[in-house]
């Protein structure tokens, strides 16, 4: 990796081999952005060729994979949620129009922020390693499958809005499928309706009476106990 020169600037914008379009000055709790868009020709990448891969979201982990992998849900709003109930308390409290109503808005605003960007992070983080993309074809899943989740339907849920509107369930699968297309993977979206959790990945048997509560997966006809996320995106790959 090459060192910098001190007094050297740093080069944040690629100037060879691309033609920049537009440049764009966004404020947000204080903070100033520029955005910077370029268009760039790039090849066609190699088609990948590795085993399926299901992914079946949740709550307490963001991912897991039927390969054995999870990903783990940083809870940026849990985690940060008293600290932002106390700064809203003392903005609401403030003077309106006061300099220091307008000092606990901006505190306020940066907790948003940064919940916002611990997010972000966690979900661009969590699609790059599952597309691969830098490795090689073999190693990459040819196909992901995940499912079509009505994540309007369970908002509705008082006691699972807020940890679902925590994890952005909408914005991962929309991350997977533009960076699966870029990485010469499929992505696939199998039906709400499917049963994945409670059809036993080894024999196919439907446990109907698996509820939420059960986290682990028992089959009566062949004896299969697996963790129920697990089993699940085992049933995903396979519909692929």
């Amino acid at each position: 990796m090459p060192t910098q020169e001190k007094g050297e600037k740093k080069k944040y914008i690629p100037t060879s081999g691309v033609n920049i379009l537009s440049a764009t000055v966004s404020e947000q709790a204080g903070r100033w952005f520029v955005s910077v868009q370029v268009e760039e020709e790039v090849s066609d990448a190699v088609q990948a060729s590795g085993k399926p891969v299901g992914i079946d979201l949740g709550i307490k982990t963001l991912a897991t994979c039927s390969d054995g992998r999870t990903i783990e849900n940083p809870k940026a709003l849990r985690k940060n949620l008293k600290k932002l109930k106390r700064l809203s308390r003392r903005h609401s409290r403030k003077q309106e129009r006061g300099k220091n109503r307008k000092k606990a808005a901006r505190k306020l605003a940066r907790l948003h922020a940064r919940i916002a960007h611990i997010r972000s992070d966690a979900l661009h983080k969590a699609t790059s390693a599952l597309v691969a993309k830098t490795k090689p074809a073999s190693e990459r899943p040819a196909v992901m499958v995940i499912e079509d989740l009505n994540v309007a339907g369970i908002l509705k849920n008082r006691k699972l809005s807020r940890a679902i509107a925590d994890v952005g369930f909408a914005e991962l699968r929309r991350q997977l499928e533009y960076k699966a297309d870029l990485a010469g993977s499929a992505s696939k979206v199998v039906s709400r309706w499917y049963p994945s959790s409670k059809t036993c990945s080894n024999c196919e048997w439907v446990d109907d009476d698996l509820t939420l509560a059960d986290r682990v997966f028992v089959c009566q006809e062949c004896g299969l106990v697996l963790d129920r996320d697990l089993n699940a995106a085992l049933n995903l790959a396979a519909s692929a």
